[in-house]
C-alpha cells in the first residue's frame, strides 16, 4: 500500500531541508489562506473589504514575478529562499497587528510585502529542483515540494480545529495565526542547513541567455490564466461560504479542511505513480473534469441551504473537488516547465507565478468584491469558476497533445 513512497527515498538531504524551508512557509500561507477571512469578518471587515485586502497579496507576487524571472536565469537562488523564510512570518506577524489595530494603508502594504516573500520560494523552487537533481527524481521532487501545500493545510488545520474547538477564546483565530507564524521561522534554519554546491543554467550560452521562446511560453501560459482566474473567485473565500452560507463555526470549518488536506496530501504523493501507469494523456483532464463536477454540486447547495443535509453536501463534494484538483497541478507544472524546453524554465515559472497571482488579485479585487457588493450569491460565483475551470481542461488537453508531439519530433526529452 505505502510502496508508492519508494519513489522519494532517493532525494538529496539539501533538496529535502529546501522542501521543509518550503513547509513552514506553506503554513504560514496555508493558516492566513484559512484564518485570515474569518479573523477580518470578527473584526467586523465585510466581504468586500476582506477580498479589497487580501489582494494586495497577490499584487506583490505579480509585480515581483517578471524581472525576478529574468534575474534568476543562470543566478544561485538559495539566498532567495532565505528571503522568504524570514520575511513571510515578519509580514504575517505585522498582518495580523495592522488587522486588529485597523491600519487599513499598513494592512495593504504588508500584504504586498508578505506576497513578494512568498514568491521568491514560490518563482524560484522549481527551477531550483530542474537544476539541482537527475531527470529521474524530477517528478518526485516536484510533487513532494507542490505536497508542502497541503501538508501545511494539515498541520494548521488540525491544531485550529483541536486548539479552537478546546478553547475558542484563548485560541482565536488571531491567537493561532500568531503562533503558526512564530512556528514558521524554523523555515530559517532549514535554509541554513541546506548545504550544497547548487548547479546553474551557466550552460546556456550568451545568446540564449536573453531571448526566449514567446510562443512556447504563451501556450503553457494560457491554460494556467483560465484555471487561476477562476480559483481566485473560489478558493480564498471558500471558508467564508461555509461559516455565512452553512454557519459553520472556526473549529468545524478547520476540521473539514485538516480532512479535505489529508487528501490531497494523500493523492498528491501517489501522482508519480500515476503518471507511470496512465500518463498525462489521461490523468491531468480526468482528475481535473471530475473537480469540476465536485465543485458545480458544492456550489448548488447554496439553493437548498436551509436543509439539514445541505450543509454535509457541501463538505462532501469539497472533500473530493480538493484532492481531485490539487492532484493534477504537479502534472501540469512539469508538462509546462518541460513543454518549454530549459532555457525558457526560469521565465515560464516566473510567469505562471505572475499569471496566478494577477488573476487571484483580479479576481479577488475587482470580481469576487464588486459581484459580493451588488448582492450576487455565493453560487453564482462558484459557477462562474467551473465554468473557467472546464475551459482549462479543454486547454491542457490540447497543451498535452502538443507536448507529446513536441517529444515525438525530439525537440524536448521527457527526461
Amino acid at each position: 500500500m505505502f510502496s508508492f513512497l519508494r519513489e522519494y527515498r532517493h532525494l538529496s538531504r539539501p533538496i529535502l531541508l529546501i522542501i521543509f524551508a518550503e513547509f513552514f512557509i506553506q503554513l504560514v500561507n496555508a493558516t492566513f489562506m484559512n484564518l485570515q477571512p474569518l479573523y477580518m469578518k470578527a473584526e467586523g471587515f465585510s466581504d468586500p473589504q476582506i477580498a479589497d485586502i487580501i489582494s494586495w497579496r497577490f499584487a506583490g507576487v505579480l509585480l515581483l514575478a517578471l524581472p525576478l524571472g529574468f534575474w534568476i536565469r543562470g543566478k544561485r537562488v538559495r539566498n532567495l529562499f532565505f528571503a522568504s523564510a524570514v520575511g513571510v512570518p515578519v509580514f504575517g506577524l505585522l498582518i495580523i497587528l495592522c488587522t486588529h489595530l485597523r491600519l487599513e494603508f499598513g494592512l495593504l502594504l504588508v500584504q504586498f510585502l508578505w506576497g513578494a516573500s512568498f514568491s521568491f520560494i514560490q518563482i524560484a523552487i522549481i527551477p531550483f529542483i530542474l537544476r539541482n537533481l537527475p531527470a529521474e527524481q524530477h517528478t518526485a521532487a516536484i510533487v513532494l515540494s507542490t505536497a508542502t501545500w497541503s501538508l501545511g493545510g494539515i498541520c494548521s488545520a488540525v491544531m485550529v480545529w483541536v486548539l479552537n474547538g478546546w478553547n475558542p477564546i484563548l485560541f482565536s483565530e488571531r491567537n493561532m495565526m500568531t503562533m503558526v507564524t512564530v512556528v514558521a521561522f524554523a523555515g530559517i534554519f532549514c535554509v541554513r542547513a541546506a548545504k550544497l554546491v547548487e548547479q546553474t543554467n551557466s550552460q546556456v550560452n550568451e545568446k540564449n541567455s536573453v531571448s526566449y521562446d514567446w510562443s512556447l511560453i504563451l501556450k503553457a501560459l494560457i491554460p494556467a490564466l483560465v484555471i487561476a482566474t477562476g480559483a481566485g473567485l473560489t478558493i480564498p473565500f471558500i471558508n467564508l461560504f461555509f461559516a455565512r452560507v452553512h454557519h459553520l463555526s472556526t473549529s468545524t470549518i478547520s476540521f473539514w479542511n485538516f480532512a479535505a488536506a489529508v487528501l490531497v496530501a494523500a493523492a498528491g504523493l501517489w501522482v508519480p505513480r500515476i503518471k507511470r501507469i496512465i500518463g498525462y494523456t489521461v490523468a491531468i483532464p480526468l482528475s481535473q473534469t471530475l473537480a469540476v463536477i465536485a465543485l458545480v454540486f458544492l456550489a448548488s447547495t447554496e439553493w437548498y441551504a436551509a436543509i439539514p443535509w445541505a450543509a454535509a453536501v457541501a463538505v462532501g463534494c469539497y472533500m473530493l473537488r480538493q484532492p481531485l484538483m490539487n492532484m493534477a497541478g504537479p502534472m501540469t507544472s512539469e508538462v509546462g516547465m518541460k513543454y518549454v524546453g530549459k532555457k525558457n524554465q526560469e521565465m515560464t515559472s516566473a510567469l505562471i507565478s505572475a499569471v496566478w497571482s494577477g488573476s487571484w488579485f483580479i479576481s479577488t479585487r475587482f470580481i469576487f468584491g464588486n459581484l459580493r457588493d451588488t448582492g450576487w450569491p455565493y453560487v453564482s460565483i462558484f459557477l462562474i469558476t467551473a465554468a473557467l475551470y472546464a475551459v482549462g481542461v479543454i486547454l491542457y488537453v490540447f497543451l498535452i497533445r502538443s507536448y507529446n508531439q513536441r517529444i515525438k519530433s525530439g525537440a524536448i526529452s521527457e527526461q
